[in-house]
């Protein structure tokens, strides 16, 4: 009986040992089989997660951020251990003692699921666990990624410290809201550093990697409240927070930035203007979008933030200006439906939620509430409504008609309910009193229909200080001053008048003004000066300060375009130039940014600048891996100089164009703005410049400069059309104006230098003829000339280009007005009259002034 009490037990136990042997087999033949093409976890010890890339004005104030995921990456040693604690005890509180798996843990989820007859299965991951699913492994529940998951935890952990584990944990994580990573999430629900962190905060944080879609602390308030005090609870139990802590933090409300109890991050941040999305364009190029987007980048801009905002001021009363003088209205064309009205709730939120600019400074969106019997009540967005409300008054809105439904204008406004209905989304903006800035009234306001640019750039080193690609970036982010492609007109000539200078030319020499025709493949073209009429001889200065078209295609021939060409692609405008002659006027499109930072060259003597955006580039460990100024400091390493010595900055800059010539440019440009069609600018110190107005006044431009900063402007409509009676010396000169007189004041300048080799000698502006050197006047004009350099003076040195002085259309001599209508005879013998301002029926390319 013992014997077969001990054979049946022997048995059991045999049939037991073998079973364990072959689950044993069996489990290992799993693991073996799912170990084999494992992606390699050696790999996360250099670990590089996508982080934000940050851009820096000069004085180190954070402009902008941009990022696939908003993570901001934190060593662990800078991470609180009340951070630390509340993840552990919320998801894997025995991270300290395990070896990359939680057998306890992994079994007690075994028997809930088995007790709830799988209806309740909980994770059972140790967070060593949860790094390798995120970074190696997909976020399906498959027992094939569990098993996956368990061979690479216990590799990890044999591989990296506890500590390290951790600290890939905390910064991959996601947390709601686009935020990766304790740091970013943070700043996102609390807008706080780590280190700011309260214990019930924390414990929030903690609580949402269980599913952070779905605790939002707005839409699920309730459900993260008990999260979160349960992560508290196991905090106390776990003895990271004493009983008295955690009495008092669960019984906290919970706050956050999304329930209005703290101001959001971005609000600290200014809105995104062109200047950094034209940065982000431009580095996503150069670095490429994954790098751009996640590498962390540190980037310092070249921005003056002062002159940003004076360069979009000056720019937008331009366009409004001229928009406003039309005298039409178009409002926003967005409504709030009635029944959204019915409450200031209502209607506030529904406001909130429309897409409207809010990035011009002083502008308000405003939806019309009533309409009286002159006026119109608003309610506007960020103003609390007083007992009598806030109104549009009937004699605000006198200024405008609006386009009926069949497309015609409707008679001019008198009370406000003949533009605007209730309902209707506006803008408006407080009108003040300019004695004591005390409130007057609210204005209506719209976002012109024209469009422009502005852009300035140190002329020394090609530092954009202020750029502003249109009116407001939120109403259309395509940026003007680098994207749109526009005839420059006359601002192309001083490129001509270059080569011109360097191709045997001086100030002086004699330029026929007269009548020119060229048979092309699209016609006779027949160039005309903005004035039509002909000027006769008169020297290269009057040519380019008065923008005479006429003389510009006669020396143009003469040079021949293909030098012209040389030259325009050598500045950077054009890339290639084609050889036309009608090019010579600036039909050919380029970008406000190249006709600027071409201008610069003229500027600083002929050296070649590069514009440019940022003045340095960091990567996420501080290496910088751009730097814009290659200049040599040679200097900048001794410990001192002597009083009243600068350092010695050696320059290896390429030479575009000869000093002397650059100076001679520079001073017949002067001339544009002291007599010619840039005349109405009145600055504190020396400017040179050029305006540029294309056919029919589609384009208008003006591009100046002092000795430190240059500038330009152009304005007209995103889809060219005629603007009338504006032109760059009346339209585009004035913010000009307006910006350099602010800049002045910080950058200075002073008379333009002028390099050696030369003297000057006086002639007569209006003759070339030479004067003494103590003649006086207004006709006397001091040219520079190189000292190898023998100059021919008066009609010695006439130039026609080819298409001698015309046949059977009058000279206008000195003195005469541009005003009269002219009479010519034509090719048949027929006498006719051209009004001002006729078209000779040019080709579309050319005929610009």
């Amino acid at each position: 009986m013992i014997r077969f009490v001990l054979s049946f037990f022997g048995s059991i136990f045999s049939w037991l040992t073998i079973g364990a042997v072959f689950a044993a087999l069996t489990v290992g033949g799993i693991f073996w089989m799912y170990s084999r093409d494992l992606p390699s976890h050696e790999q996360l010890a250099n670990y590089t997660p996508k982080t934000i890339s940050r851009i820096y004005s000069g004085e180190g104030r954070m402009m902008d951020e941009f990022a696939v995921e908003r993570r901001i990456f934190t060593p662990i040693e800078e991470v609180p251990d009340i951070v630390k604690w509340a993840f552990i005890s919320a998801e894997d509180k025995n991270f300290y003692l395990h070896k990359g798996y939680d057998a306890r843990g992994i079994a007690a989820a075994v028997v809930e699921a088995v007790k709830t007859r799988g209806q309740n299965v909980r994770g059972a991951s140790t967070i060593t666990q949860q790094v390798m699913k995120n970074f190696l492994l997909s976020g399906d529940r498959k027992i094939e990624r569990k098993i996956k998951e368990l061979i690479l935890a216990t590799r990890l952990e044999e591989t990296l410290t506890k500590d390290k584990i951790l600290e890939l944990y905390l910064n991959e994580i996601f947390l709601g809201q686009n935020s990766y990573g304790v740091a970013a999430a943070a700043q996102t629900y609390f807008n706080k550093t780590l280190g700011e962190l309260a214990p019930h905060e924390a414990a929030m944080l903690a609580a949402m990697p269980q599913a952070p879609s779905k605790y939002h602390p707005v839409t699920a308030k309730e459900r993260v409240t008990e999260r979160r005090n349960y992560v508290l609870r196991e905090m106390w139990q776990n003895g990271h927070i004493d009983e008295a802590t955690y009495v008092a933090e669960k019984d906290l409300p919970l706050r956050s930035v999304q329930n209005g109890d703290f101001p959001a991050f971005k609000d600290s941040l200014p809105p995104r203007d062109y200047f950094t999305d034209e940065i982000r364009r431009q580095l996503s190029a150069s670095f490429g979008e994954e790098e751009f987007f996640g590498g962390g980048l540190s980037i310092r801009a070249t921005i003056d933030p002062d002159m940003q905002v004076v360069a979009a001021a000056a720019l937008r009363e331009a366009l409004e200006n001229y928009d406003r003088n039309l005298g039409i209205w178009r409002g926003t064309r967005k409504t709030i439906p009635a029944e959204q009205l019915e409450s200031e709730e209502a209607w506030r939120a529904a406001l909130a939620a429309l897409k409207v600019p809010r990035d011009i400074a002083g502008w308000y969106p405003a939806v019309v509430l009533k309409l009286g019997e002159n006026d119109a009540r608003i309610g506007i967005e960020g103003i609390e409504d007083d007992e009598d409300g806030h109104w549009i008054q009937a004699k605000d809105v006198q200024w405008a008609r609006k386009r009926q439904a069949d497309g015609r204008l409707g008679p001019k406004a008198k009370r406000a309910s003949d533009l605007l209905s209730v309902g209707d989304v506006v803008l408006v903006r407080a009108v003040t009193s300019d004695e004591d800035g005390s409130f007057i009234r609210w204005s209506l306001r719209q976002v012109p229909e024209i469009q422009g640019a502005f852009m300035a750039m140190d002329v020394h080193n090609g530092r954009v200080l202020a750029m502003q690609g249109g009116f407001s970036y939120q109403s259309s982010v395509f940026n003007r001053a680098t994207q749109a492609q526009r005839q420059p007109g006359s601002s192309f000539k001083p490129f001509v008048y270059a080569a011109a200078l360097d191709s045997g030319f001086s100030p002086a020499t004699i330029v026929v003004d007269a009548p020119i025709e060229v048979d092309t493949p699209q016609g006779l073209w027949r160039p005309k000066n903005a004035s039509n009429k002909f000027y006769g001889p008169a020297p290269l200065r009057t040519g380019i300060e008065q923008s005479r078209n006429l003389m510009t295609v006669r020396v143009a021939q003469e040079i021949g375009m293909q030098t012209v060409a040389v030259y325009a692609e050598r500045f950077g405008v054009y890339s290639p130039m084609k050889p036309f002659l009608a090019n010579a006027l600036g039909s050919q499109e380029t970008t406000l940014f190249k006709m600027v930072a071409a201008y610069a060259m003229f500027a600083n003597g002929g050296e070649r600048v590069e514009p440019t955006l940022v003045d340095r580039v960091q990567d996420r460990w501080g290496r910088t891996v751009y730097r814009h100024d290659q200049r040599t400091c040679e200097d900048c390493r001794l410990a001192s100089l002597d009083p009243g010595v600068a350092p010695l900055i050696t320059s290896n800059r390429e030479r575009v164009m000869d000093a002397i010539t650059a100076y001679q440019l520079t001073s017949m440009m002067e001339g544009v703005v002291q007599r010619g069609t840039a005349r109405g600018l009145n600055l504190p110190v020396p400017i040179a410049g050029k305006t540029g107005t294309t056919n029919d006044a589609k384009d208008v431009w003006f591009v100046g400069f002092s000795s430190n900063i240059v500038a330009g402007c152009y304005i007209g409509y995103d889809q060219p059309r005629s603007l009338g009676r504006a032109s760059g010396g009346g339209t585009c000169a004035p913010v000009f104006q307006s910006f350099m007189e602010e800049a002045i004041k910080k950058y200075g300048g002073g008379k333009f230098k002028v390099p050696p080799g030369g003297h000057f000698i006086k002639i007569n502006r209006f003759t070339g003829e030479r004067l003494p050197d103590d003649a006086m006047g207004d006709f006397v004009v001091a040219e520079y000339f190189r000292d190898d350099f023998v100059p021919i003076f008066g009609l010695g040195a006439m130039v026609d280009g080819g298409f001698g002085m015309g046949q059977n259309l009058p000279l206008f001599a000195q003195g005469e007005t541009d005003d009269a209508e002219t009479a010519v005879v034509t090719s048949t013998g027929e006498k006719k009259v051209i009004p001002k301002k006729a078209d000779f029926g040019t080709v579309s390319s050319g005929g610009l002034y």
